[in-house]
């Protein structure tokens, strides 16, 4: 696909363009283990990271461990890419993690209904779709939205200062809570055997 090469790099070296054009805006509170970089040339023309499920227990779902599931956490290509970028960029990321990370393992990802969002990306990049989860309630700060445990998030022992930001802008007004309309479910397993044959009973 054109000349576009994809790298792993180190989370500062997306987080910038991550936030400028993913759709979030923000990667605040998000496990990036392996982030990557599509570059056409020496240009980056788009990056995503995986990383580690940040809900408890959340992983119970698709493994028997904990250390058998990843989650695509961020993805994003600039507009005026190809057709066909965004799976193409998968689908390298897919074979990097399988020899870097677990070539067992499964990997998820959301589709968020809240943007009109309903998985076709993943679909074309042979992703299962495997059901819904219901909206959660989330704070609204500028429009940026934030899990409800950013205003617990520690460091030490101690609140982080953006947790107490957020909690004091909740405080004023300025931030506020708000239901979001739930997403889909997806899946991938790096084994290609296990992929073929789909047998987990997913709740």
């Amino acid at each position: 696909m054109l000349n576009y090469t994809v790298k792993r790099v180190e989370r500062r070296e997306v987080s910038a363009f991550i936030e400028a054009h993913h759709y979030s805006h923000n990667i605040n509170g998000c496990i990036s283990d392996y982030c990557y970089a599509l570059m056409d040339g020496n240009v980056m023309v788009g990056a995503m990271f995986y990383g580690r499920m940040a809900m408890a227990n959340q992983w119970k779902r698709f493994a028997k461990t904990a250390e058998e599931v990843i989650e695509l956490r961020r993805l994003v290509c600039i507009d005026d890419t190809p057709k066909n970028t965004e799976s193409y960029f998968i689908g390298r990321t897919l074979k990097l993690l399988s020899q870097e990370w677990n070539k067992e393992g499964v990997v998820v990802s959301y589709a968020d209904k809240e943007h009109g969002h309903s998985g076709v990306i993943y679909r074309a990049s042979n992703f299962q779709m495997v059901g819904e989860i219901k909206g959660a309630r989330v704070i609204n700060l500028n429009g940026k939205l934030y899990h409800d445990k950013t205003i617990r998030t520690k460091y030490k022992g101690e609140l982080k200062p953006f947790a107490v930001r957020v909690a004091a802008s909740l405080a004023s007004g300025e931030a506020f809570y708000q239901n979001t309309a739930g997403k889909y479910t997806y899946v991938y397993h790096l084994n290609k055997k296990k992929r073929n044959l789909l047998t987990l009973s997913y709740k």
